[in-house]
């Protein structure tokens, strides 16, 4: 089985509507749809935004769905200038930035205490540009955080999902792949003004190279 693991449901209306032979319940307070896309029987958790969401429903899937390849779509945002808005990008590895154990175990920021590396590697068979995601609770214009976004972790993309997820398929052994939709772009102006006006070209962009992306993980 493959499940769809999804943020907001704008973010999962181009599969759903995509969808064939749907089945909807609520399980634990998230929408999980069931049905065949381009014929293959897939599920999509729309899990809700921030890291325990989605952990949480990446655990659900693998543990009560029986999925063996998840996928995280979604808008996000881009860290440096060589991405374009609306473009697609293959995520190679997540680390989440807001974890921080240096001071106790002395290692990298993001790295998790059951690990020796911050970077946790995905699954990858793309056409796509592949970028680095970094992931956390935040959704902000800190200069801060960008600095050790770009500075100290060298991420390309953030998000608020990805890296949890990652986390979760490290540990059962689960095909992990995510693909990202830039909604904007650090120093090009207000990541929320940008972000709100560009979700419907995201959206869009998302709903045509849909097809290409799932066939890249069969």
């Amino acid at each position: 089985m493959i499940c769809f693991v999804i943020a907001m449901e704008k973010e999962a209306r181009p599969v759903i509507e995509a969808m064939a032979k749907k089945t909807e319940k609520t399980v634990y307070g998230k929408t999980v749809v069931t049905g065949e896309l381009f014929g293959k029987n897939v599920s999509v958790i729309i899990c809700g935004v921030g890291k325990v969401n989605a952990a949480s429903s990446a655990q659900y899937a693998i543990d009560v769905l029986r999925a063996d390849k998840i996928i995280n779509l979604g808008v996000a945002g881009a860290l440096n200038g060589d991405m374009n808005v609306g473009g697609v990008y293959s995520i190679t590895h997540a680390v989440q930035y807001d974890f921080d154990l240096t001071q106790i175990n002395g290692t990298e920021i993001g790295t998790l205490d059951e690990f020796e590396e911050n970077w946790l590697s995905l699954s990858i068979n793309s056409s796509f540009p592949r970028k680095r995601l970094a992931t956390g609770d935040r959704f902000n214009d800190s200069k801060e955080d960008y600095k050790l976004l770009t500075d100290v972790l060298r991420a390309d993309i953030r998000d608020m999902e990805g890296g949890a997820i990652a986390q979760v398929c490290a540990h059962s052994n689960t095909e992990f792949y995510s693909y990202k939709i830039i909604s904007d772009i650090a120093g090009s102006g207000s990541t929320p003004e940008q972000y709100f006006q560009n979700l419907d070209k995201c959206f869009l962009s998302l709903k045509d190279n849909l097809a290409k992306i799932f066939n890249e993980v069969q």
